[in-house]
């Protein structure tokens, strides 16, 4: 998974030094449990989490500046969605959407940073 982080900030950074300020790989102690956080210019940070099973989430969080988090994972928690097992936390963790994600984490994430941008630029 770290290969995958290293492309996923190398590509973070060079698409969007407009939003993404800093970037690191976070560890924990148990294996597979390290993740990419990439922060932002309006003091926001993405999580970005990668399984060897395929298991994903991509996280921002805006909770602290707007009340607000935004999440794509392929948990298995919400069969009722068309997308399942992807879905999309809108908002917050009750309002759920389907999520329309590619499946191949680099392009996913450049797909977030992209939506990410466009809100970004909005509240400017």
């Amino acid at each position: 998974m770290l290969k995958q982080y290293k492309q996923i900030k190398e590509m973070a950074h060079s698409e969007f030094p407009d939003i993404v300020t800093s970037s690191r790989i976070i560890h924990k102690r148990s294996p597979g449990s390290a993740k990419l956080r990439l922060h932002f210019n309006d003091q926001t940070y993405m999580d970005i989490w990668l399984s060897e099973t395929g298991k994903y989430s991509f996280r921002w969080e805006q909770r602290a500046k707007r009340g607000l988090i935004h999440r794509h994972d392929n948990a298995p928690d919400h069969p009722e969605i068309n997308t399942f097992p992807k879905h999309f936390h809108n908002g917050d963790e009750q309002n759920i959407a389907p999520s329309y994600l590619t499946d191949e984490p680099l392009f996913a994430v450049r797909e977030f940073l992209e939506y990410i941008r466009r809100i970004l630029k909005s509240l400017v």
